[in-house]
Protein backbone atom coordinates (compact mmCIF):
# COMPACT_ATOMS: atom_id res chain seq x y z
CA UNK A 1 0.00 0.00 0.00
CA UNK A 2 1.27 3.47 -0.81
CA UNK A 3 -0.04 6.79 0.39
CA UNK A 4 -2.18 7.64 3.37
CA UNK A 5 -5.91 8.04 3.51
CA UNK A 6 -8.03 10.16 5.86
CA UNK A 7 -8.27 7.32 8.38
CA UNK A 8 -4.49 7.31 8.94
CA UNK A 9 -4.47 11.07 9.56
CA UNK A 10 -7.65 11.54 11.58
CA UNK A 11 -5.93 12.00 14.95
CA UNK A 12 -3.70 14.88 13.81
CA UNK A 13 -4.74 18.31 15.02
CA UNK A 14 -1.69 20.46 14.21
CA UNK A 15 -0.59 19.52 10.70
CA UNK A 16 -2.41 21.76 8.21
CA UNK A 17 -3.90 23.88 11.00
CA UNK A 18 -3.53 27.56 10.06
CA UNK A 19 -4.25 28.70 13.63
CA UNK A 20 -1.15 27.26 15.26
CA UNK A 21 -0.72 28.18 18.90
CA UNK A 22 2.79 28.34 20.30
CA UNK A 23 3.36 27.10 23.83
CA UNK A 24 6.03 29.06 25.66
CA UNK A 25 6.18 26.64 28.57
CA UNK A 26 7.16 22.97 28.42
CA UNK A 27 4.18 20.98 27.17
CA UNK A 28 4.52 17.30 26.20
CA UNK A 29 0.81 17.06 25.34
CA UNK A 30 1.63 18.86 22.07
CA UNK A 31 3.25 15.70 20.69
CA UNK A 32 1.22 13.68 18.19
CA UNK A 33 1.90 10.38 16.44
CA UNK A 34 0.79 8.63 13.28
CA UNK A 35 0.89 4.97 12.35
CA UNK A 36 4.13 3.61 10.93
CA UNK A 37 3.22 2.09 7.57
CA UNK A 38 6.52 0.19 7.35
CA UNK A 39 6.70 -1.89 10.52
CA UNK A 40 8.30 -4.88 8.79
CA UNK A 41 11.66 -3.15 8.41
CA UNK A 42 14.10 -1.25 10.56
CA UNK A 43 14.90 2.29 9.48
CA UNK A 44 16.09 5.46 11.17
CA UNK A 45 14.10 8.67 11.36
CA UNK A 46 16.36 11.61 12.14
CA UNK A 47 15.49 15.15 13.17
CA UNK A 48 17.93 18.02 13.54
CA UNK A 49 16.70 21.08 15.41
CA UNK A 50 19.40 23.80 15.16
CA UNK A 51 17.31 26.41 16.98
CA UNK A 52 16.54 24.66 20.27
CA UNK A 53 16.44 26.96 23.28
CA UNK A 54 15.82 26.52 26.98
CA UNK A 55 16.73 28.48 30.09
CA UNK A 56 19.32 27.94 32.78
CA UNK A 57 17.33 27.01 35.91
CA UNK A 58 19.60 29.12 38.12
CA UNK A 59 20.24 32.30 36.13
CA UNK A 60 17.35 32.33 33.67
CA UNK A 61 19.86 32.95 30.87
CA UNK A 62 19.03 31.36 27.51
CA UNK A 63 20.81 28.22 26.36
CA UNK A 64 21.01 27.42 22.65
CA UNK A 65 21.58 24.02 21.09
CA UNK A 66 21.23 21.87 18.07
CA UNK A 67 19.11 18.95 19.17
CA UNK A 68 19.59 15.68 17.26
CA UNK A 69 16.85 13.07 17.59
CA UNK A 70 17.18 9.69 15.86
CA UNK A 71 14.92 6.71 16.31
CA UNK A 72 13.91 3.38 14.83
CA UNK A 73 10.11 3.37 14.92
CA UNK A 74 7.92 0.47 15.86
CA UNK A 75 4.18 1.07 15.48
CA UNK A 76 4.18 4.90 15.61
CA UNK A 77 5.95 7.89 14.06
CA UNK A 78 6.13 11.33 15.63
CA UNK A 79 4.41 14.00 13.53
CA UNK A 80 7.03 16.62 12.64
CA UNK A 81 5.01 19.82 13.15
CA UNK A 82 3.96 18.60 16.58
CA UNK A 83 7.61 17.79 17.35
CA UNK A 84 8.66 21.32 16.30
CA UNK A 85 6.03 22.89 18.51
CA UNK A 86 6.96 20.59 21.39
CA UNK A 87 10.65 21.50 21.11
CA UNK A 88 9.65 25.18 20.95
CA UNK A 89 7.79 24.72 24.25
CA UNK A 90 11.18 24.45 25.99
CA UNK A 91 11.79 28.14 25.18
CA UNK A 92 10.96 29.32 28.71
CA UNK A 93 11.65 26.01 30.44
CA UNK A 94 14.38 26.15 33.05
CA UNK A 95 16.42 22.96 33.20
CA UNK A 96 19.97 21.75 32.85
CA UNK A 97 21.13 20.53 29.44
CA UNK A 98 21.31 16.92 30.65
CA UNK A 99 17.72 17.14 31.89
CA UNK A 100 16.41 18.57 28.60
CA UNK A 101 17.78 15.72 26.46
CA UNK A 102 16.50 13.07 28.88
CA UNK A 103 13.06 14.71 29.13
CA UNK A 104 12.77 14.80 25.33
CA UNK A 105 13.79 11.16 25.06
CA UNK A 106 11.39 10.07 27.83
CA UNK A 107 8.47 11.95 26.25
CA UNK A 108 9.15 10.37 22.86
CA UNK A 109 9.47 6.91 24.40
CA UNK A 110 6.12 7.45 26.12
CA UNK A 111 4.49 8.62 22.86
CA UNK A 112 6.04 6.19 20.39
CA UNK A 113 7.40 3.13 22.20
CA UNK A 114 10.17 3.05 19.58
CA UNK A 115 12.47 0.12 18.98
CA UNK A 116 15.44 2.44 19.52
CA UNK A 117 15.95 6.17 20.18
CA UNK A 118 18.78 8.57 20.88
CA UNK A 119 18.82 12.27 21.67
CA UNK A 120 21.95 14.39 21.52
CA UNK A 121 22.00 18.04 22.52
CA UNK A 122 24.95 20.07 21.25
CA UNK A 123 24.74 23.26 23.27
CA UNK A 124 26.61 26.42 22.37
CA UNK A 125 29.37 27.30 24.78
CA UNK A 126 28.67 29.63 27.66
CA UNK A 127 31.55 30.81 29.76
CA UNK A 128 33.97 28.92 27.52
CA UNK A 129 32.36 25.52 28.10
CA UNK A 130 30.02 23.53 25.88
CA UNK A 131 27.91 20.69 27.23
CA UNK A 132 26.75 18.00 24.79
CA UNK A 133 24.62 15.41 26.62
CA UNK A 134 23.69 12.21 24.80
CA UNK A 135 21.19 9.58 25.88
CA UNK A 136 19.70 6.55 24.21
CA UNK A 137 17.31 3.66 24.76
CA UNK A 138 16.66 0.29 23.18
CA UNK A 139 13.52 -1.73 23.79
CA UNK A 140 14.36 -4.13 26.67
CA UNK A 141 14.88 -7.77 25.80
CA UNK A 142 15.49 -7.06 22.11
CA UNK A 143 18.48 -6.53 19.85
CA UNK A 144 17.78 -2.79 20.21
CA UNK A 145 18.71 -2.93 23.89
CA UNK A 146 22.09 -4.35 22.86
CA UNK A 147 22.35 -1.74 20.11
CA UNK A 148 21.75 1.03 22.67
CA UNK A 149 24.50 -0.31 24.91
CA UNK A 150 26.92 -0.58 22.00
CA UNK A 151 26.15 2.92 20.70
CA UNK A 152 26.47 4.41 24.16
CA UNK A 153 29.83 2.75 24.79
CA UNK A 154 31.10 3.88 21.38
CA UNK A 155 29.47 7.29 21.37
CA UNK A 156 31.66 10.19 20.35
CA UNK A 157 34.77 8.14 19.65
CA UNK A 158 35.89 10.88 17.30
CA UNK A 159 35.32 14.11 19.23
CA UNK A 160 34.68 17.17 17.19
CA UNK A 161 37.18 19.91 16.55
CA UNK A 162 36.41 23.41 17.73
CA UNK A 163 36.15 24.63 14.12
CA UNK A 164 33.12 22.51 13.23
CA UNK A 165 30.71 23.77 15.90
Amino acid sequence: MTGRDENTLQDLTLLGNQRTTYAYEYNPSILEAVDNMHTTRDYFVKFNCPEFTSLCPMTGQPDFATMYISYIPDEKLVESKALKLYLFSFRNHGDFHEDCVNIIMNDLIHLLAPRYIEVWGKFTPRGGLSIDPYCNYGKPGTKYEQMAEHRLMNHDLYPEKIDNR
